[in-house]
């Protein structure tokens, strides 16, 4: 049929692909592979591979009819790598494809902690998170990681009292941790953020020395680690010969499943003729064409988060004349975005801060050579000292320049409305 290595894959594969594909997708898929040809084996192992996930893919993305083609497009569009949405992140959400985005990482808005993020009581503002971290498993790739960064606050949940003496400490990091479980994310883990010395004299009491008037006051914050895991049964590739020909082994954790090659003519059996086991997991952080050195993380690096407490200074914001020279309100250090970035994120890939803020995510990500995606709703407060804070990173220490492009959804839907 093509005279190469396509040709076992095929003799191996074609009953299932057959099986899956419609006529139309099958002979445009043997049409694609007739086209190439390589010098290595592994390198049509992997490109069929390639073509073949690429498939599975938009057939999945297809079952989505929400997906706005234009706003899609703007996503994936090769002439920026900094992509700034301005609209409401549920929104935006909504119109994007499945499983189109490979790492998220934010810091969400905290609850009632500025004049833009006020809610009636807690439990509003965790069923507004709620609603967009449902809307945002669906968009997160699969097999993939979400990073999200929040603090344990001081406030007055409003859920018993409305009294100024109501404040309490309200565990935000436990209640973000069952929401997303909850939603189908598996929880990883949970690095501590060490803020250091803290300057507040609330709670010292030390006039009052005595039993139940001690209590410590808040250093730290949580950064989350989830992974999301669907369920697939479509069968994938053996990453040794690249047949089709697998049957279902396990879930080696809950809804990541996992394969045993069939193929008798596979480059790796066991002595016990066992096929080769895998899950599109492994094909992906075990890929030869993932282990290059464009991805290698800096040995200093990895030490630097070897341990599960990291001690990171807040952003300083107001300079000494009392202006905010960063713009927002509520920054937060790159530190945090740069290690989710480079230790759950391969080059080239689409990164998400669905609160982008002063879009620190975002512009660490395409400094990082991946594609930065920040949405913002407050365009108007924000906006110019975002822009602004931008064109000033391109003079910073990185050797990538950041070109940014801009999609506003709130004149998008204006204009619709008023079709």
């Amino acid at each position: 049929m093509f005279n190469n290595y396509f040709d076992k894959i095929i003799k191996t594969s074609e009953d299932y692909l057959k099986k899956i594909l419609t006529d139309k997708e099958f002979d445009s898929l043997i049409k694609d592979l007739k086209s190439k040809k390589f010098s290595e084996t592994k390198d049509y192992i992997h490109y069929f591979d390639k073509i073949y996930c690429d498939l599975v893919k938009k057939k999945y993305q297809s079952e989505y009819e929400d997906a706005d083609k234009k706003f899609n497009s703007f996503l994936d569009s090769s002439k920026s790598n900094l992509k700034i949405v301005w609209g409401d992140c549920l929104n935006a959400l909504k119109k994007m494809d499945s499983e189109s985005v490979q790492l998220m990482v934010t810091s969400p808005p905290y609850y009632n902690a500025r004049e833009y993020s006020q809610w009636r009581d807690v439990n509003e503002y965790l069923d507004d998170m709620t609603e967009i971290l449902k809307e945002t498993y669906r968009v997160l790739d699969n097999n993939r990681v979400w990073v999200f960064n929040v603090g344990d606050i001081f406030d007055n949940p409003n859920t018993k009292t409305k009294s100024v003496w109501g404040k309490q400490r309200i565990p935000l990091g436990a209640y973000f941790t069952k929401i997303f479980e909850d939603i189908g994310f598996t929880f990883v883990d949970d690095f501590i953020w060490d803020k250091g010395e803290v300057q507040s004299e609330r709670n010292k009491n030390s006039g009052t020395p005595y039993p139940l008037y001690q209590y410590p006051l808040n250093c730290y914050e949580h950064i989350l680690v989830f992974h999301k895991h669907r369920l697939d049964l479509t069968r994938y590739p053996c990453p040794r010969c690249g047949s089709l020909d697998v049957n279902g082994n396990t879930q080696s954790m809950p809804g990541l499943q996992s394969w045993e090659c069939k193929n008798e003519k596979c480059f790796e059996r066991s002595e016990s003729n066992r096929g080769k086991r895998f899950s599109k997991k492994t094909n992906i952080t075990q890929s030869p064409f993932n282990q290059t050195k464009e991805n290698a993380i800096e040995l200093d690096f990895i030490k630097r988060w070897r341990r599960d407490i990291i001690k990171l200074g807040p952003v300083i914001k107001i300079n000494s004349k009392g202006d905010n020279t960063v713009g927002h309100t509520a920054p937060f250090p790159p530190d945090i975005p740069e290690m989710a970035i480079k230790m759950f994120s391969y080059v080239g890939e689409k990164v998400l801060d669905p609160f982008a803020g002063s879009f620190t995510s975002p512009k660490v990500a395409a400094q990082l050579n991946r594609v930065g995606v920040g949405i913002e709703l407050n365009k108007k407060e924000f906006g110019k000292a975002i822009i602004r804070n931008i064109d000033l990173d391109n003079d910073d220490f990185f050797k990538n320049k950041i070109k940014y492009d801009e999609f506003d959804l709130t004149k998008e839907e204006k204009l619709n409305k008023q079709i």
